[in-house]
Order: structure tokens, then sequence, then C-alpha cells
């Protein structure tokens, strides 16, 4: 949740200004959160993390996996990827999500996080291949961690405390104005799974 606020209503945009952030808080009980963390941790075909930075071929810690309703393109930090085809489990999350959303999503991409020291860089979601101002679901299974975003232009932080089974949602102009990110940490030992539902355009 933000951590300057616990009120958890979902119609509320908890961004300032230049976008929409909406935060649900748990939509499923620890159990099938915990439930759901297991099956995707040893069902998904995870791989490692790549990205073309300056010239060089980096590979990360972090794993990734990439599915969607069709074997879709996509690319980001200059790499090349193609979807998988959904799961049924994957196929179970997505409507859960969906129907706390009120949107539609055609691709998933996954990531794990196998400690704190494993995180993401600032960046927005601003691909070619994404819906223009569409929205992008994101679901926390596993250790809480943080998410943060920071406005281009003035700075401004938000800071949310993501626990296991949160949702929270970018939409509008957020990917134009703002970058978020996924601060590292050395207190957090154990792993945290996240899907973001994305709208390809496609």
């Amino acid at each position: 949740m933000p951590l300057f606020n616990n009120l958890i209503d979902p119609s509320i945009n908890q961004l300032p200004y230049d976008g929409d952030v909406h935060y649900w808080g748990g939509i499923c009980s620890p159990a099938d959160a915990l439930l759901h963390y297991e099956r995707l941790l040893t069902q998904i075909a995870w791989q490692h993390d790549e990205a073309i930075i300056f010239g060089k071929h980096i590979v990360t810690k972090r794993k990734i996996a990439w599915y969607a309703d069709k074997p879709y393109q996509y690319t980001y930090s200059n790499i090349h990827r193609t979807a998988l085809q959904w799961t049924p489990h994957l196929l179970a999350l997505k409507a859960m999500v969906e129907a706390k959303t009120q949107q539609s999503y055609n691709s998933c991409l996954l990531n794990l996080y196998h400690n704190g020291a494993e995180g993401m860089a600032w960046h927005s979601d601003d691909e070619r291949e994404l819906k223009t101002h569409g929205s992008i679901a994101s679901l926390s299974l596993g250790a809480v961690r943080k998410f943060a975003f920071k406005h281009k232009k003035t700075k401004e932080r938000l800071v949310f405390e993501l626990d296991a089974g949160d949702l929270i949602e970018m939409k509008g102009e957020t990917q134009n104005h703002w970058l978020h990110n996924i601060p590292t940490t050395k207190k957090i030992q154990n792993p945290r799974i996240n899907l973001t539902f994305r709208q390809m355009n496609m």
C-alpha cells in the first residue's frame, strides 16, 4: 500500500497528476497467494532476463517469462521476445485481475526476483507494441517489496509497499510522465513474483 496512505479504495487515483494509478490491496487470501506463488515458481518457463546496454549484452540474475493470446513479438531493452501460450493457471489469474480492473489483457510479462538484491531500474513501460495509454495491471506474489514512482520532470516520488496478493494498475498518461522501479534491499532474502498483465497493439 502507499507508505503514507492506509486507505484502500481502488476508485482513488494515487498519483497527484499526469497519470492514473489505482491500488486494490490484496485480491486473494494469503493462503491462495501462497498457492499461486508456489505454482508459478515451478510451472512457469523462467529464463534469465537480457538487455543490450551501451552496446553490451547483459544477462540479469532476475528471471522473466512472457505469455500471451498469440506468439506476439515484444521488444524492450533492445531484446526481442516471442510470447508463449497461456497456461490454465495464468488464464485463471488473468480472469481474476480483469474482474477487478474491468479491463481486458492479451499478454503477461512475469518477473522473478530471487531476493532483495535483485530489482528493476527506473523505467517506463512505453514500448511501441503496447496500447497507448492502456492499462497495465501488476499482481505481486511472494516477498513484500517496495514499488516506487518518480515524475520525469518534478522528480516527485510515490512509494508503495506491495504484499503477496496485492494488485496495482497503471493507465492513462502514467507512462508518459512517470518512471517506476523496484528498489534493491539487503533486508529481503525471499523471492518475489510479479505478473504484469498488458494490452498489446495486435
